[in-house]
């Protein structure tokens, strides 16, 4: 099942009622987006890649050369900017299609500093809010569980090994024609968990009450596996 997403904008009143949530919550690289619209092909539900959202407005501040410091310009563009998923899980910035350009090393290098703003980060609840609204639906990223839904009904927080993350992150890289070594890779990795984890507003955290799983030794078809066979046996 693909997205069924009607074009939604920063715009309405914020609604919190719908049906079930998933949460899949974990740092860069552990298989979260795989694994979660894996979940919601399984269960016919709604995927919601948080994540790509943040790459979106982290690419829309750099082209337009916003500084996060400039607060007034950033609450006007975070206002006017109009981002949303397309039936095929594509996600669109002001009427172009991005999915390709969020996924640049340069995009991954700033996109920690731009989501830890208070701003943006308020903004994206919001929509993410809205958008799962009355609908079931799976959503990934580093503080769904924590913050974005903090009573959805099933958490779940994935990790795995820095060098198997980097090493899936390179070949995802590498499929969309970029070059980047290995150590430089864990480097970054290293970083953006550092930052993710550290920041003041809605750190990477996992909930208290979130199933941890390590996807270190699993394949994707596994993880998805496993986290379908939790949710039916309630």
């Amino acid at each position: 099942m693909g997205l069924s997403f009607q074009k939604v904008k920063f715009a309405g009143l914020l609604r919190i009622n719908c049906d079930m949530i998933i949460a899949i919550d974990g740092p860069s690289a552990s298989g979260k987006s795989t694994t979660a619209r894996g979940v919601s092909d399984s269960l016919n539900f709604t995927h919601l890649d948080t994540g790509a959202m943040y790459r979106a407005v982290t690419l829309g501040l750099s082209d337009e050369k916003i500084a996060l410091s400039d607060k007034k310009i950033l609450g006007r563009f975070l206002e006017s900017i109009d981002i949303y998923f397309d039936e095929n899980n594509s996600i669109w910035l002001n009427g172009k299609n991005v999915s390709r350009e969020i996924r640049t090393v340069e995009i991954s290098s700033k996109v920690s500093l731009v989501s830890a703003n208070p701003l943006v980060r308020n903004r994206m609840v919001i929509i993410q809010r809205i958008i799962a609204s009355d609908i079931n639906c799976v959503l990934e990223g580093r503080d769904i569980g924590t913050t974005v839904f903090p009573n959805a009904d099933f958490k779940f927080f994935l990790d795995a090994d820095i060098k198997i993350r980097a090493k899936r992150r390179l070949k995802e890289l590498k499929e969309n024609n970029m070059s980047i070594t290995i150590d430089d890779l864990i480097s970054s990795i290293k970083r953006r968990d550092k930052l993710d984890s550290t920041r003041a507003h809605s750190p990477l955290l996992k909930a208290k009450d979130a199933i941890s799983i390590d996807t270190t030794h699993l394949t994707i078809n596994e993880q998805i596996e496993k986290i379908v066979a939790i949710i039916n046996k309630q």
